[in-house]
């Protein structure tokens, strides 16, 4: 531990203990508030009460990656975007909200205990030596049992990630699912139906051949226009499978294809760079392209923009692609089944989705995927998302 640090450690055996006697007082309230919610009167309390913990437990969580010189990240539930109610809903559910209030009932005599030798070994000058050789220890003890509360050990985050993997993994099975009917419909109501229309036409056009040769020229002409068509329809359905330009060229070069045929101008910047030209995982070029074909269609048919921008960009093995428009913003995640596939799409390789639309815009949409090339959720075996 260095000087500096050693001299700021007094600092926080100070403020550890006012600190810790807020966390009791919170610990009563919070435990009263849970009997009271049963009906309906304490929820208005924990409303406050909850935040006012997770903010005592964060300091906490600060000082002990400090010490420890490691991160202690809050492994709580997602609450963005959630009302008042949902919210508290979300963190009464949340394991880690019942390890926090367990963390306050210790939090006082941790704190007194801990905090008391580490002045009375800094007040004393004959101990000078033992304090400056025994604060680390100390401070590292007590910010481990920190730790050890306030952050899930490896089986919670075992557990944790089996949880996650089998959602992905159900919704990618069900939108592999969507994307067959999709396939399925689109080559029964156009391609096959032309085609039979086709075959049709050449039988009428081979009866007429004899007694009518000029009403078979035309049936034939009829039917090379309808064989065009159905090439038409076939390619539209395998764009819809995987664009030709995405296998070709690669993410920027398809997208900056896709940006040509949207109504709204489109621009296209970032260079991915690495190996190959700036390839990245089949599967997960194939994801970020049709997130971002989603998030455009959204721009076009939402938000009134008259201007658009993807902005891509590849560091430390990830993927960052943000879509963003001058539209009139207020643009609600949940409020579609748009935004929840793109959502879907990244989750399905560990990647995130992050939404920022004030109203009156700019709405922009970031979008992280994990793309390291070793990642078995990238293998081309993986498929698309």
């Amino acid at each position: 531990m260095t000087t500096a640090g050693r001299l700021r450690m007094p600092g926080h055996a100070v403020l550890q203990l006012p600190l810790a006697i807020l966390a009791l007082a919170l610990f009563v309230i919070d435990v009263v508030a849970s009997v009271l919610a049963v009906i309906v009167v304490g929820l208005p309390i924990l409303m406050v009460s909850l935040p006012a913990t997770r903010w005592v437990v964060g300091v906490h969580r600060r000082w002990a990656a400090t010490v420890l010189g490691s991160p202690v990240p809050p492994p709580y539930r997602p609450t963005e975007g959630a009302t008042r109610l949902e919210r508290l809903r979300i963190m009464g559910a949340d394991p880690m909200t019942w390890r926090d209030i367990a963390w306050l009932l210790v939090a006082l005599p941790l704190a007194l205990t801990t905090s008391l030798v580490v002045l009375i070994l800094f007040v004393l000058v004959v101990t000078g030596i033992a304090w400056w050789f025994g604060v680390g220890p100390i401070m590292v003890a007590r910010s481990r049992i920190d730790r050890w509360f306030l952050s899930f050990g490896t089986t919670e985050r075992l557990e944790q990630r089996v949880e996650v993997l089998t959602e992905t993994r159900n919704q990618s099975l069900d939108h592999a699912a969507a994307e067959l009917r999709r396939i399925e419909r689109d080559l029964h109501d156009g391609a096959q139906a032309r085609l039979a229309g086709l075959g049709m036409t050449l039988g009428m056009a081979a009866e007429l051949l004899d007694r009518d040769p000029e009403g078979a020229r035309q049936m034939l002409t009829e039917a090379r226009q309808t064989s065009s068509a159905a090439l038409g329809d076939l390619r539209d359905v395998v764009h819809g499978i995987h664009p030709p330009v995405l296998a070709d060229r690669g993410l920027v070069s398809a997208l900056r294809a896709l940006a040509l045929d949207l109504a709204a101008p489109v621009e296209v910047t970032g260079d991915l760079g690495g190996d190959e030209g700036g390839r990245l995982p089949a599967p997960v070029e194939s994801a970020a392209y049709f997130a971002v074909a989603e998030c455009l269609a959204n721009v076009a048919k939402h938000s009134g923009a008259g201007h658009a921008w993807v902005e891509l960009g590849l560091a430390g093995g990830t993927l960052t692609v943000v879509v963003g428009d001058d539209g009139r913003g207020g643009a609600d995640p949940s409020g579609g089944t748009g935004m929840r596939g793109v959502a879907r799409r990244v989750a399905a390789f560990d990647g995130t989705m992050r939404v920022s639309s004030p109203a009156g815009g700019p709405t922009l949409v970031t979008l992280e995927v994990p793309c390291d090339s070793s990642s078995p959720r990238t293998l081309p075996s993986s498929g698309t998302a």
